[in-house]
């Protein structure tokens, strides 16, 4: 649909890539009437096609993807009846509505925590009546990002608790899970899900006098009421307004309208243009849980007029003689709710589509008044699809323009009246359905055509793009997704390489400044976010394997340690883990044994099958210690993985202590100790290593530059060679994910269904151990299992780093079951898992 060889206009919007469908001859892919779209906090995009065999028959398709690798397309037979109208995907990413044209909603959840397999298991009915509105109820959680104080040190300060209710609680104020729709026929149906699986559904007329409901919104109040918007679809009818109070009587849902203040449009109420827009086309709070604002578009055949709205308290004016009798004294003047324009746009050409943002920024210092201001900030945008291929990116309060994407190749000013365009022969492509994604820092867009489109949306929207401002918004968004957990793919589309140091230096230097508890919820998160950004330079690419080495490693630590039990009920408040980590850290000794002997080895006693079923894992704990240490004397090349390992005292205490640990149970059970081969029948490795590997943490084990290990330790280290056997690690794969290969901001022309030959990144070039060759012995990196070059065994793949695990354990043990059920649901970098084929690559 894009020229894609034409930047957008100053760089402020641009095309990432293209997916389109392959022709089949039996089969066609169509857009289906009306064409819906969702975008989820994890980065997966949830759109709908239908499905046309050669004697004309739809299937309804629900097709699933996930922007890093968007021709991995997977589909599902919806087995709606009539048209979807509409999709929706939970707070977590993990569930999503779809609703018909026939009043049938059902609810998709993942199967068996996989991105690419879903079930259908609940849903509900009303049956006849199309859907028009959908959504989850408010599960009373709301973030506000105050920008205004993005320099802040405490992300306490940045992101704040906005007190806000669910929509629903069961017993101890637990949010209860559910969703609302509304219907044509003006009925609201909501359904709960209760724990034990049932669903409760209840449907109720927004009043007495049903209408014919053409579009309608739903939004949230933070009382925990719903506030439902409906048109009729004629400008000439007021757009109505309804709260909506849900509750549980008697185990059954119960549901109470009321009739808020209504509006009609300014543009209808104007003489010149009382007959010029004669259809409502587009119906939008500006956020779920905003209420008080809401968006209207008014259209004809060939131009359309966008207006903003708020629903403001205003003062009644009382009347001298009741003054007199009753004087109103400060607050208890009477007030009324009045719904007033902010602002309205000029004649347009027509929408087709609108997509509103997601980023819940604060407008204490944001609003209306400032909405020309020099700041934009990500989040304070939406965006307006027209029917000649453009896209426009509009403040949402003031609806000024923003940015501008051209689909044709000429660009045409903003400011052109839409009677004086020329005509062009047919329909210009379009899009039909848009989302922003979850930080406003991309859009996608599904066109009549049936082809999917992503945009950059620069970070700061309608001014020149300054490396200095653009770097502080990519700061504040990427704090944002650690805080929320929300998937960052998107705001890796803004980071050039020469970014790439900075960024990872400001990250960590803000999560130091946090609190010792917060930088413990947050560990393993910026690990996985520093993983991702090193992958997008050269520069940093060998870093990419220490931040997963190191999740790799404190997940094993944590599960190990968690396997420890005191001997005695009656124990002191530390665990058996705690005072492992303590008396290591206090005895300096090169001798293992002599550590050894200061811990209480009762408390490491396990079962024996145990002890065997977690040997894989210990055999990986000594092959990297000592593929650290013989890596000792060439620590100058960073192109080397493993390299900030030899100055982090914090991993390699961690590994002095695993090494302890393992020693011990090397004693109840020699099997499980890790394999070398050496040299020499008579000589201890275990020891050999723990004291080469005790020196260098006493080089580093303090705060501050960590100091130069002595020559007799780098001497030693080069001749463990000679004495064992260096095994070679298996890193993570090169992702063949898009976002590195983005950087150039040239877009991508791909196809569902097909794997894209993409040019190699310079940066995996230059290291063979992170590429993957065809033929090449394969290994579970989780499980530590080899699989061989082509495995027989089902496995799942992460979305984001590559890690492959089998999805069936071939251990039953009780401590194995523990260790597989932490990346039961995500990877250890955080991704979602997708079914990979036996022969994959």
């Amino acid at each position: 649909m894009c020229d894609l060889r034409r930047p957008a206009a100053g760089g402020m919007m641009d095309l990432a890539y293209v997916c389109e469908w392959e022709k089949w001859s039996k089969s066609t892919h169509c857009p289906s009437v009306p064409l819906a779209c969702a975008w989820s906090c994890r980065n997966l995009i949830a759109f709908t096609m239908d499905l046309r065999s050669d004697d004309q028959d739809l299937t309804r398709m629900i097709h699933i993807l996930d922007t890093e690798h968007p021709w991995d397309l997977h589909s599902i037979p919806s087995e709606h009846r009539e048209a979807i109208t509409c999709l929706e995907w939970d707070q977590s990413g993990s569930r999503l509505l779809s609703a018909d044209a026939d009043g049938q909603i059902k609810c998709w959840s993942m199967a068996d925590h996989l991105a690419n397999s879903w079930e259908s298991s609940v849903g509900s009915l009303v049956e006849g009546d199309p859907i028009v509105a959908l959504s989850w109820l408010h599960n009373g959680v709301k973030l506000a990002l105050h920008v205004e104080k993005s320099g802040a040190s405490s992300f306490g300060e940045k992101f704040s608790r906005v007190k806000f209710s669910p929509s629903l609680t069961l017993f101890g104020g637990k949010p209860m899970e559910g969703w609302i729709a509304v219907t044509v026929s003006g009925l609201v149906t909501v359904s709960l899900l209760k724990p034990s699986g049932q669903v409760l559904t209840s449907t109720e007329s927004l009043c007495r006098l049903r209408g014919r409901v053409a579009l309608a919104d739903i939004a949230f109040t933070g009382g925990g009421n719903i506030v439902v918007a409906t048109a009729d679809g004629s400008s000439a009818s007021p757009v109505q307004f309804y709260k909506v109070c849900v509750s549980v009587v008697s185990e059954k849902c119960r549901i109470d309208t009321e009739i808020l203040p209504s509006l009609f449009m300014r543009c209808t109420t104007d003489l010149n243009r009382k007959d010029k827009f004669p259809a409502i086309t587009h119906l939008k709070f500006l956020a779920r849980d905003m209420s008080e604002q809401v968006l209207l578009c008014a259209s004809s055949q060939t131009s359309s007029i966008v207006e903003c709205w708020s629903l403001r308290k205003e003062g009644l004016p009382v009347n001298n003689i009741f003054q007199q009798i009753s004087p109103v004294v400060g607050d208890k003047q009477p007030t009324i709710l009045k719904w007033r324009i902010l602002s309205a746009t000029n004649d347009l050409d027509r929408v087709s589509a609108v997509a509103l943002p997601k980023l819940p920024i604060s407008l204490t210092n944001t609003d209306l008044k400032v909405a020309s201001d020099t700041q934009f900030y990500p989040g304070l945008g939406l965006a307006l699809a027209f029917h000649d291929g453009s896209v426009h990116i509009v403040h949402r309060l003031s609806l000024q323009t923003m940015a501008v994407f051209y689909s044709s190749a000429t660009p045409r000013p903003v400011d052109e009246p839409a009677i004086k365009r020329p005509r062009t022969a047919g329909p210009a492509v379009h899009f039909k359905a848009m989302q922003l994604s979850w930080t406003s820092l991309a859009l996608v867009g599904i066109d009549n055509q049936g082809k999917l489109s992503v945009l950059r949306l620069s970070p700061s929207m309608g001014h020149p793009l300054e490396v200095g401002l653009a770097l502080r918004h990519l700061l504040f968004l990427l704090e944002y997704c650690m805080v929320t957990g929300y998937d960052w793919w998107d705001i890796l589309l803004h980071v050039q390489p020469s970014m790439v140091q900075s960024l990872v230096e400001k990250l960590h230097e803000e999560y130091t400044r946090q609190t010792a508890a917060l930088q413990q919820v947050l560990s393993t998160r910026i690990l996985a976010m520093k993983a991702s950004l090193c992958k997008l330079s050269p520069c940093t690419v060998t870093r990419v394997c220490d931040y997963h080495t190191k999740l790799f490693l404190i997940a094993i630590s944590s599960t190990l340690k968690s396997l420890l039990r005191p001997h005695f009920l009656n124990t002191p408040d530390k665990s058996p883990g705690d005072r492992l980590t303590e008396i290591c850290a206090k005895i300096t000794d090169v001798d293992i044994d002599k550590v050894m002997i200061n811990l209480k080895t009762e408390e490491f006693v396990l079962d024996m099958n145990t002890l065997q079923a977690l040997q894989q894992l210990l055999q990986w704990v000594g092959d990297f210690v000592l593929y650290l240490l013989a890596s000792l004397p060439n620590q100058g090349s960073l192109l080397r993985p493993g390299h900030s390992f030899l100055r982090d005292g914090t991993s390699l205490g961690m590994l002095r202590e695993l090494m302890v640990v393992i020693r011990i149970w090397g004693l109840l059970k020699p099997s499980c100790l890790p394999v070398y081969t050496a040299t020499s029948d008579t000589q201890d490795s275990m020891s050999l290593l723990f004291r080469l590997l005790t020196k260098l943490w006493i080089c580093c084990r303090d705060e501050g530059p960590a100091s130069e290990p002595d020559e007799a330790l780098v001497d030693e280290c080069c001749l463990l060679p000679s004495q064992l056997l260096i095994p070679s690690l298996d890193w993570l794969p090169a992702s063949d994910g898009l976002v590195s290969r983005l950087q150039p901001k040239q877009p991508l022309r791909l196809q569902f269904g097909r794997a894209p030959t993409l040019p190699g990144s310079a940066a995996t070039l230059q290291l063979d151990g992170l590429a993957r060759h065809p033929g090449q012995p394969k290994i579970d990196h989780l499980r530590r299992l080899h699989l061989g070059a082509y495995p027989t065994e089902e496995c799942k793949a992460c979305t984001r780093c590559g890690c492959v695990t089998m999805l069936k354990s071939p251990n039953r043990t009780t401590a194995v079951k523990q260790w597989e059920q932490r990346w039961i649901k995500n990877c250890l970098c955080g991704g979602l898992w997708w079914r990979v084929p036996l022969s994959y690559p």
